[in-house]
């Protein structure tokens, strides 16, 4: 089957759209602690990487205990030398189970999304 020539210039297109939809956006390459770790009381602080950089005014990590409460000491912030790295340092951690929840708004607008757990022993 062949295609007209405004047939293929519509499938271009589209190709050449969804190639730059998939990159229009931040996700994680790196966690540390990572999902599902369990980790020393003595974790001080949470990484994330990213494969695009991030906008530091909209992006953000909050850590909280198995109660909902807010563990973090301070804002996250994104690393000047390198806008694909955010941290946010941990106020004392007791044993069990906290969520990182995580906001990413890439340098083009695009905002992602996600949480995980880790578990300090």
């Amino acid at each position: 089957m062949k295609l007209s020539i405004a047939a293929r210039g519509t499938v271009a297109a589209l190709f050449i759209a969804a190639c730059q939809l998939a990159h229009a956006h931040a996700y994680p390459t790196h966690q540390a602690p990572s999902a599902g770790a369990t980790v020393p009381a003595t974790q001080k602080d949470v990484a994330i990487d990213f494969d695009d950089e991030i906008e530091p005014a909209f992006s953000s990590i909050t850590v909280t205990d198995a109660q909902g409460k807010a563990v973090t000491s301070g804002k996250a912030e994104v690393d000047g030398s390198n806008k694909k790295h955010m941290s946010v340092g941990l106020a004392p951690l007791t044993p069990g189970v906290y969520t990182v929840a995580w906001v990413a708004v890439a340098a083009d607008g695009h905002r992602t999304q996600g949480h995980y757990t880790f578990t300090v022993k």
